[in-house]
């Protein structure tokens, strides 16, 4: 691996096969994730070889007593240049499955699927299968047909479209991106949904998110819970389901999430999406309620989401199955799980608090509690049973990591914010 380590650094470097050649049952991407270390966690503890990708060698993932090695490819998820260290790294190590997760690697997968799978099997849906998944228009026309309740909603392409859907569709408002994940060429973007109440936010809205050159869903605000049906599907099979509760959101990811029952109505409406799409693998249903309990469908994510590790402490051990499934292997199926499990991002909880009292006379106010709900709530939730992102004790060192780079974070925010204040003294 001469002259390669100078662009990919790896740790804990453990050779096995022919030479130099390093082999591993699994290589995960974007470490940064919450749900990559529960991937990294999930099959290491099988007993399986696991390498992990990350931009940073800070990711907690690479502390993990599970990650075999460790990557860092010293350029952004999703960038051409990503791939070609992918391609260096896939030239020097054996790799049976290849697990992505966010929107960006999966994006530069997509543009090199043919030539990457050559190399190693890929654990994401077919193309034509993936391209409705990602695609919020399409995904909800295909929900039309089926008869599912879906939110008003009309394509905006510009500002000059804007008031036109204001008279269509009204305020408040939430403007999403069609596809979360942005390309022009040159550079790319994740692209997240706004929350708007008046026609300036509007226009502002839109005017960002079709920058790239893109199309944004003008769509009603629904107010009521959030919830969502996870599944592993294939071959003409539900092989697991799983259905989850969210609340207190934070660029669209919550900070608290629940293990709940299946609703027939949704959890019906879910399989019938996923089978009609014909979506291989694992994939999450998202719906919403309005104020008269209707659910409606908002969107599906065709990968591995955020609160993965709620459905594994559950019993639903996502990352196992999407590899059993990719893989080729005999997939195992889950007949139930435990409900009224509870997981915490506590990061994320604190952001969450720390901008609902920042937001009073905001737009965003709309989708949170009043302030003080919101400190109680924060508060009461360290004396409910509860897990916690990143936390285990049985692989304690991801925990650490983690805490110490919210501490950096912090820090380095206070200090841009005092030298504003010295700036402006």
């Amino acid at each position: 691996m001469n002259g390669f380590l100078g662009k990919v650094r790896g740790v804990n470097c453990e050779l096995q096969g022919e030479g130099d050649r390093l082999t591993y049952d699994a290589l995960v991407l974007d470490a940064r994730l919450r749900q990559s270390l529960m991937t990294v966690r999930s099959l290491g503890r099988r007993g399986l070889r696991v390498a992990a990708v990350g931009t940073s060698d800070s990711a907690p993932t690479f502390s993990s007593r599970w990650c075999r090695q460790s990557f860092v490819f010293p350029t952004d998820e999703g960038a051409e240049e990503y791939y070609s260290y992918l391609e260096q790294l896939l030239d020097r190590i054996r790799v049976g499955v290849l697990i992505a997760s966010t929107d960006a690697t999966i994006a530069l997968i997509r543009r090199h699927r043919e030539q990457l799978e050559r190399r190693v099997r890929i654990a994401l849906a077919e193309e034509p299968a993936l391209a409705i998944a990602i695609n919020k228009e399409r995904t909800l026309e295909v929900a039309r047909r089926l008869g599912l309740r879906i939110p008003r909603a009309v394509s905006v392409g510009s500002v000059s479209e804007v008031g036109a859907a204001v008279r269509a569709v009204g305020l408040p408002a939430v403007v999403k991106p069609v596809e979360s994940w942005a390309w022009n060429e040159q550079e790319g973007k994740r692209l997240e949904r706004k929350l708007v109440s008046t026609l300036d936010e509007a226009r502002d809205a839109v005017e960002e998110l079709t920058h790239f050159g893109g199309t944004t869903l003008f769509q009603e605000f629904l107010s009521g819970r959030r919830e969502s049906i996870s599944f592993l599907y294939a071959r003409g099979q539900i092989y697991a389901r799983c259905a989850q509760w969210h609340t207190r959101i934070v660029g669209g990811q919550s900070s608290m999430r629940q293990s709940i029952g299946i609703q027939p109505e949704i959890g019906n409406q879910a399989e019938r999406l996923v089978r009609e799409i014909e979506l291989e693998g694992c994939s999450q249903v998202e719906f919403r309620y309005d104020n008269a309990e209707n659910p409606y469908l908002m969107e599906i994510n065709s990968r591995l989401w955020s609160s993965t590790e709620l459905a594994v402490r559950s019993g639903v051990d996502f990352p196992h199955l999407l590899y059993q499934w990719a893989s080729g292997e005999e997939i195992d199926v889950v007949k139930g799980y435990r409900v009224g499990r509870r997981l915490r991002y506590l990061k994320g909880d604190i952001v969450y608090t720390v901008r609902t009292l920042a937001a009073v006379g905001q737009s965003n106010r709309l989708e949170r509690a009043s302030p003080a709900k919101t400190v109680l709530d924060f508060c009461f939730s360290f004396f409910i049973p509860t897990a916690y992102d990143y936390v285990d004790w049985k692989d304690p060192l991801p925990a650490c990591r983690a805490m110490a780079g919210f501490v950096r974070d912090v820090l380095r925010r206070m200090g841009k914010g005092l030298s504003m204040i010295v700036r402006k003294v």
